[in-house]
């Protein structure tokens, strides 16, 4: 099951807000916001949550809840997101929604996203459209001639800064998303001659999710930020400047430039962000833009986590005999002489002693005891030396990967996963761990270990016979969900919804939704449980009618099929 800790989201709005505010006065930015030729002081920040990181509607209603006081609004990049996002920023008069996403076929305009955008506004909703692609451009002006609005518009541009973690491939001159330079004075020209230029008020720039390092958010600020300048100098009442998404958070605890760590903190990043538009906009004379951010990553994988328990074990068993025994006395020296200084070499030569030794009983030139003699003596070197990656118990556990945690599967992401209970004891098995689903990628075997370093084993502890052993994995409340698959037709959780009780230091259950029934998977790929069940039936008149059942069978037979439909996906107690 999940477990969900919307008060998280609240804390991490109000922290990132925080810290831009503290930027900001440190650095004496001073963002105008002009309408109808009056300006005056206004928002300086206001962040807002892509939709596509979490689409629960719960979160959603959190955030525009939490974040109503600092305007904090939503970001589209699809049709349905951005049904979604009108839908529950209806009420926020001043919160933002980012309209991001493919707008157009070249061949054959699809208005339904643009046109929706453009109502929006007249219900007072916020909407900015963010063009992504030249086509949108016509398509945009095309509808307000057609609905009589006056657009708010934003141009996405191709940064030649990219970053090298993960997503880096979404940056850069290449990148898949935005417009180049050259498209975007096309659309300052084409705006100015349709009359429009006045619409144009937002810069967007995203070079990719999780960046590492704070010096690629230092370059990509840089030239984003001079973008934006010249776009104001040339004639565009430029308000607004969205930096993105790609503040990231520790998964691994090591504060460094890995790809499962960032060498930042969120007050590093708001001060960055901040000191490079100050920078810019003093240097070319350009009114400071309210600052707009993205950052869903860093927003909600904190407030989600993912509580499975183990089922069963498969423990390697360690080598019992003495090594002396063995009539491989090559790797029995190899073995005595083991030692700090040349573990590594040795289990570099026992896997070499291994693989010969498979070639040569394929040959037949060993007996089976000699295969048994010299596998024993590979695990007791592994033992000797810890390598927990040949020697690691498998535990078994209740729930897919592919459905809770794809990005460990897809992408090798690192996920904190530690035991619920019995914290008060050493662990004392390495084990890797092993999902319900009939494929060998369901399984966590990359795990956090010391100094941040990926480990192939996770420190356990012994099951014992009776006694239910929990585990759980955290910062997952981003992506997970959203893009796990039903592989095996295993479905979605079930999910609590936690808050915190005031003045008692407890909690309150808020809410509790069903995870999926087998029933509710199947039909998803076209599989109807009543028209099932009938054709069960069918065949059980059929075999009473045979003799091969008993009524009373069939019966019991149908019963127990109609509660299985709709029933978990997963084991249950």
């Amino acid at each position: 099951m999940v477990l969900r800790f919307p008060e998280i989201v609240q804390h991490r709005i109000r922290q990132l807000n925080d810290c831009f505010n503290n930027a900001i006065a440190k650095f004496s930015y001073q963002a105008s916001f002009s309408f109808l030729l009056i300006c005056f002081s206004t928002r300086h920040f206001q962040g807002v949550f892509p939709i596509k990181c979490n689409h629960d509607r719960y979160l959603l209603e959190d955030i525009v809840k939490f974040g109503d006081r600092c305007k904090f609004g939503l970001e589209a990049g699809s049709k349905p997101e951005l049904l979604i996002a009108i839908a529950k920023l209806r009420g926020s008069k001043d919160a933002l929604l980012i309209c991001n996403g493919y707008k157009a076929f070249i061949c054959d305009p699809d208005r339904v996203y643009i046109e929706s955008v453009l109502l929006a506004r007249q219900l007072g909703v916020n909407a900015i459209i963010v063009l992504e692609q030249m086509e949108e451009l016509e398509m945009v002006i095309q509808a307000c001639r057609i609905l009589g609005v006056r657009p708010m518009v934003g141009v996405r541009a191709k940064l030649s800064t990219k970053h090298t973690g993960h997503w880096g491939g979404s940056s850069g001159d290449k990148g898949k998303f935005g417009l180049t330079v050259t498209e975007i004075v096309r659309v300052v020209y084409t705006l100015r001659k349709e009359g429009m230029l006045d619409c144009l008020q937002l810069l967007h720039f995203h070079i990719g999710s999780q960046i590492p390092s704070i010096s690629i958010i230092k370059e990509a600020m840089r030239e984003g930020s001079h973008i934006f300048c010249e776009l104001a100098l040339m004639g565009a009442p430029m308000q607004y400047i969205d930096v993105g998404g790609g503040l990231g958070i520790d998964y691994d605890g090591s504060k460094t430039q890995s790809s499962a760590s960032t060498n930042y903190s969120m007050q590093n990043y708001a001060n960055d962000v901040v000191a490079a538009l100050v920078d810019a906009c003093i240097l070319k004379g350009v009114a400071q833009p309210v600052i707009i951010s993205e950052s869903g990553r860093a927003l909600a994988s904190h407030h989600s986590v993912l509580v499975f328990d183990v089922l069963s074990t498969f423990e390697r068993p360690a080598a019992d005999q003495d090594p002396g025994e063995y009539l491989l006395h090559t790797f029995e020296k190899v073995y005595n002489t083991m030692d700090e200084s040349n573990f590594r070499e040795s289990y570099s030569d026992a896997k070499q002693f291994k693989s010969e030794i498979s070639s040569l009983f394929k040959l037949g030139c060993l007996s089976l005891e000699q295969r048994a003699q010299a596998d024993a003596l590979y695990e007791a070197l592994c033992h000797r030396v810890e390598l927990r990656d040949s020697l690691a118990a498998v535990y078994h556990i209740n729930l897919s990967v592919f459905r809770s945690a794809p990005d460990a599967w897809a992408i090798d992401q690192i996920f904190p996963i530690i035991p619920l209970q019995r914290l008060t004891e050493k662990p004392t098995v390495q084990a890797t761990l092993a999902d319900l689903t009939c494929d060998s990628d369901g399984k966590f075997d990359r795990f956090i270990g010391e100094n941040g370093e990926v480990a192939a084993a996770l420190p356990v502890h012994e099951l014992r016979k009776g006694e239910p052993y929990l585990m759980g994995l955290f910062l997952g409340g981003v992506y997970q969900e959203v893009m796990g698959s039903a592989h095996n037709l295993f479905g979605g959780t079930n999910i609590i919804h936690n808050g915190s009780s005031s003045g008692r230091g407890g909690y309150t259950i808020e809410r509790v939704i069903r995870g999926q029934t087998m029933e509710e998977v199947m039909r998803a790929v076209q599989h109807v449980g009543d028209e099932m069940t009938e054709e069960l039936r069918r065949e059980a008149e059929d075999a009473v009618a045979k003799g091969h059942l008993s009524v009373e069978e069939a019966q019991a037979l149908l019963v127990n099929y109609k509660r299985s439909l709709g029933s978990y996906t997963y084991l249950s107690r």
